[in-house]
């Protein structure tokens, strides 16, 4: 029986607290690297801890990376967390010499050194009005890079550190946050719940 929840691993996250999160949900986990797995599952979680360059390498050698634009351009439920909403984009600062996904026009750089870095702790979270799986309310962070330009044809979430940042995107099925639902108490669990309803199917 397969798995309601594959979590890509990823070599460098502690995944300990995402897997207790959907269990709490009642859902089941599996953990893989395989990438005809990730291609072919119902949902995949690309989780985020760890730094952008080792990380991205590792998906483009493993074809795990093509395994999740795949999933990407074809709106299947995908749910990139931190460092995985890096990931997505055309790169980072904190790895100029690996690229990521290209899934968003967009590049993570670091926060000013105006504000403590990392962001560590509780941030407002503000939403476009037509996102579908988002609500305004607050979560918990852990990052030093962020994104900060809309990437076109998504709805994005806004939060304020050093400057306004994006806190999240959704487009149809394909949700990627800044924050760590996981790690937001009830309001990321009604996140996830609203992401987990995402059947492939345009609404969810």
């Amino acid at each position: 029986m397969s798995a309601d929840v594959l979590i890509v691993r990823t070599g460098a996250a502690n995944l300990a607290s995402v897997v207790a999160a959907f269990e709490r949900l009642g859902r089941s986990v599996k953990i893989t690297d395989n990438a005809f797995a990730v291609r072919n599952a119902k949902r995949v979680v690309l989780p985020g801890v760890g730094a952008f360059g080792p990380v991205a390498r590792r998906l483009g050698e493993n074809g795990l990376g093509e395994a999740i634009r795949h999933r990407v351009e074809e709106d299947l439920p995908t749910l990139a967390v931190c460092l995985g909403l890096h990931l997505l984009a055309e790169g980072s600062e904190e790895g100029e010499d690996a690229e990521g996904l290209g899934l968003l026009k967009a590049r993570a750089s670091r926060y000013p050194k105006s504000v403590v870095v990392p962001q560590l702790g509780w941030n407002t979270v503000e939403v476009d009005q037509d996102c579908r799986m988002l609500r305004e309310g607050a979560a918990y962070f852990a990052n030093s890079y962020r994104l900060s330009d809309r990437p076109q044809g998504w709805q994005v979430a806004w939060s304020e550190h050093g400057g306004t940042f994006i806190a999240a995107v959704e487009r149809g099925n394909v949700l990627g946050c800044q924050f760590h639902p996981e790690l937001s108490g009830s309001w990321g669990a009604d996140l996830l719940e609203r992401w987990l309803g995402c059947e492939g199917a345009v609404t969810c």
